[in-house]
């Protein structure tokens, strides 16, 4: 089957707006009252669950033949060749805050690779896109990654983990090293928007480890499309069912690379 990958991108793009107005809509009503706790320090709102079905509704329509890999489970279809990887929300933690950091994140995946990457951070209206043998965008314009040359140059995003604390003495130990030698660490809260901030030259490397699929698969395709690269801790390939990610520019990737392998050896 032959998919016409800039169109569908633009219908997956002109989607994730429209949710994204919703759920910037329900940040004005929104109470804390009305929160899940799925797990320790893991939430999630009707308004999670209400943006997964609407963007799984509309994509459904696009791609019939699709499955979906969804934070909120609200479709168990899995696809044959097809898969769209979706995170509704986020940075939920943040919009539960009213912190202005959150996305919607879309990507689909063709057998084992990922085809299509979507990510629309909602407050600044920035929508970062890409597909197979494209160039990566920004709200229309072409986006690369940084020129930065060494890490003495970078600035560098993580996440903290909220629920695996179980290689924490590295992690910190990776902090102070980075603290020393970079212009500074950066944590958004959402993956999505750290990847797509890589990919745009704001950040020149992300790294973070107990991730999902969904919180990673459309913006590291974004990043690599914009010039970037991307690996696991041990700089292969298992970055997006793996749970662990660095990504970064090509000018620094490698020295930032063997610095996380050191501390994650």
């Amino acid at each position: 089957m032959n998919i016409d990958l800039p169109f569908l991108t633009g219908q997956v793009c002109r989607l994730a707006i429209e949710v994204g107005a919703f759920i910037k809509q329900e940040r004005t009503s929104f109470l804390l009252t009305s929160v899940e706790v799925k797990g320790k320090h893991d939430f999630v709102s009707h308004v999670d669950k209400t943006s997964e079905q609407k963007l799984i509704k509309s994509l459904a329509s696009f791609l019939p033949e699709a499955g979906f890999i969804a934070e909120e489970g609200t479709s168990d279809k899995k696809g044959i060749t097809y898969n769209w990887i979706i995170d509704p929300l986020d940075g939920t933690t943040n919009f539960i805050h009213n912190i202005p950091c959150f996305a919607i994140s879309i990507a689909l995946m063709e057998n084992d690779k990922i085809i299509l990457g979507v990510v629309y951070e909602i407050n600044f209206d920035e929508c970062f896109y890409a597909w197979e043998n494209s160039k990566a965008f920004l709200n229309g314009k072409e986006i690369h990654v940084s020129d930065a040359p060494a890490l003495s140059d970078a600035l560098l995003a993580t996440g903290f983990p909220y629920y695996d604390y179980d290689r924490m003495e590295e992690y910190i130990e990776l902090f102070k090293y980075f603290m020393q030698h970079t212009h500074g660490l950066r944590r958004l809260g959402s993956a999505a928007t750290d990847l797509a901030y890589v990919a745009c030259g704001r950040f020149e490397g992300f790294f973070e480890y107990s991730l999902h699929p969904w919180d990673v698969a459309a913006g590291a395709f974004i990043v690599q499309q914009a010039g970037g690269k991307i690996t696991d801790f041990g700089g292969g390939d298992n970055y997006i069912f793996g749970k662990e990610i660095v990504a970064g520019n090509t000018a620094c990737f490698n020295e930032f690379l063997n610095v996380v392998k050191k501390y994650f050896n």
